[in-house]
């Protein structure tokens, strides 16, 4: 048995080729049913008629119809068969019959069917009018005339019948062979040129790919969008969405089959739909949707010098992110004891100094002052943070802030409860960052004062940072969270991190960050919201 491998064709062209070829056959097949039946109608139709002419005038004959008058058939036979071949001749039948008013047959042209009966379909007998149709001639089927012959006194003696066989097979193809040729031979000619060309310009549609490398890319394009875990989706000019991957549909939520739907007839988040639905350039935007934390990649796609479509990915960075975060807060705690480990070195060799100088009362002088000071920073943070974490952090920051000449103090109306493990994590990370953001920008100009303010209002953690920087313009509010933004030269490893966390750690817990002038416009106010911080229960 032939496999398909060896004998349906690999090329484009060659499988037109074979599809219109076996169009063509079925056409000619139909084709030809139709001839012959048409045939068969035009000969039963003129041949028909001609028989029924014959018949009339055989039965009219004034010799036939006296010898069946008469009754002197059988007398007569001879002069009768000359009669019937005479008839035979000149209407090119290949029948002529005499017969008795039951069928059977007396005189025939041939002698053939002498003593038979006649098929009498049409019962002229009993209608006593000429009949025409379909007949067995004696095991040949032919079309015949039945004509009565009928006395004075309009009583049936004889029946005359003419009759003529059909064309054979064979002969009803050579009637219709010549144009069924004519029209194959032009259908083919057709099917090749049309298929020759229509293959030319699937292959410029397709890139010049043929069947089996289109189905090579489509089964690599459902496997790559099964198996990759990025996101992706791709968006027609027309707002049409054409590809979406498995974590695409997992990511941003869509259920059931999207492909070709429009974006904006989608039950999606209104952040995921206008980034699907617009098409310019976007490089790791951020995006927050329920407790996932999105970056976003877009990519238009132009062909021909016009943008055709849009191509977007989607990374899921919430563990990311928290790790982030984690990170964060354990780089400002690192910094922190680093600073202090440099104040202690100082103080420890002061210290030393004295003591070896022999100066004790100086050395105990300096140890309470250092006690003090170490006191007092505690008390003026823990006065107002109960948050075991978020205390320990702005102790920490204030020593730091110090030694780069720059005062962290404590707003009078500060008032934090102790909060839950996840929430003090968060608010952690907001203050620390949003803290050595405010020291960096106060010492870049000689400023010395940063104020934190942070409070618990219902579930909602309220924490503002002020400091005395050159503050931002107006015109760059919209970009200061944006990844990788910094005021840092650019030398500086993962700068424009911090803010960008500040945002997404606000966004993630349904809040937000902003950030205005301060009260005498110098400086900058930076604001969050911490939406859910359930208060913790106390050790």
């Amino acid at each position: 048995m032939w496999s398909r491998s060896r004998w349906w064709p690999a090329t484009l062209a060659g499988q037109f080729l074979v599809l219109q070829l076996t169009v063509l056959l079925v056409v000619v097949a139909v084709a030809s049913i139709v001839s012959v039946q048409q045939s068969d109608a035009d000969f039963r139709d003129t041949r028909g008629s001609e028989m029924r002419d014959a018949a009339e005038r055989l039965a009219n004959h004034k010799f036939v119809r006296l010898s069946f008058r008469t009754g002197t058939v059988a007398d007569n036979r001879g002069a009768l068969a000359t009669i019937t071949q005479q008839v035979r001749d000149s209407d090119r039948a290949s029948g002529v019959y005499l017969a008795a008013p039951d069928g059977t047959v007396l005189v025939s042209s041939d002698f053939a069917g002498r003593g038979e009966r006649l098929d009498l379909l049409g019962s002229p007998g009993e209608r006593l009018r000429p009949w025409t149709g379909d007949v067995d001639d004696f095991g040949t089927p032919s079309i015949a005339a039945q004509v009565p012959i009928i006395n004075r006194k309009l009583e049936l003696v004889g029946i005359a019948m003419v009759a003529e066989e059909y064309p054979t097979w064979s002969e009803r193809a050579r009637s219709v062979l010549p144009d069924l040729l004519t029209f194959a031979g032009l259908g083919l000619a057709l099917g090749v040129a049309g298929s020759f060309l229509l293959s030319r310009l699937i292959r410029r549609r397709t890139r010049g790919l043929e069947p089996a490398a289109i189905a090579a890319l489509a089964d690599q394009r459902e496997a790559l969008l099964h198996s990759i875990r990025e996101g992706v989706v791709a968006v027609s000019v027309d707002g049409t969405i054409t590809v979406v991957s498995d974590s695409a549909r997992e990511l941003i939520g869509l259920d059931g089959d999207v492909e070709g739907r429009r974006v904006d007839d989608l039950e999606l988040d209104p952040a995921v739909r206008d980034l699907l639905a617009d098409d310019a350039e976007i490089r790791d935007h951020v995006v927050v949707l329920g407790e996932r934390v999105l970056v976003v990649n877009r990519n238009p796609v132009v062909e021909g010098g016009r943008r055709v479509a849009s191509v977007t990915t989607l990374r899921d960075r919430t563990e990311l992110l928290a790790l982030q975060s984690e990170l964060s807060a354990r780089e400002s705690i690192t910094n922190t004891l680093r600073a202090q480990t440099h104040e202690f070195h100082n103080q420890l060799h002061t210290i030393s100094g004295l003591v070896q100088l022999g100066e004790y009362d100086e050395v105990s002088r300096l140890v309470g002052t250092l006690s003090r000071r170490r006191r007092d920073i505690s008390d003026a943070v823990t006065a107002h943070v109960e948050d075991p974490a978020v205390a320990a952090l702005l102790i920490a920051k204030t020593s730091l802030a110090a030694e780069r000449g720059v005062d962290l103090r404590m707003a009078a109306e500060s008032d934090l409860p102790r909060l839950d493990p996840e929430a003090s994590t968060d608010v952690g990370t907001v203050l620390g960052n949003l803290v050595d953001n405010a020291v960096d920008a106060s010492v870049s100009v000689g400023g010395a004062t940063v104020e934190v303010d942070v409070r618990l209002d219902g579930d909602v953690v309220r924490l503002s940072v002020a400091d005395t920087g050159p503050g931002v313009r107006p015109e760059m509010v919209g970009e200061i969270f944006r990844r990788g933004w910094s005021t840092k030269a650019s030398t500086v490893e993962g700068r424009g991190v911090g803010l960008a966390l500040v945002q997404v750690v606000c966004e993630r817990r349904g809040g937000a960050v902003t950030v205005r002038p301060g009260p005498d416009g110098s400086g900058a106010v930076f604001e969050a919201r911490l939406p859910g911080a359930g208060v913790g229960v106390e050790a």
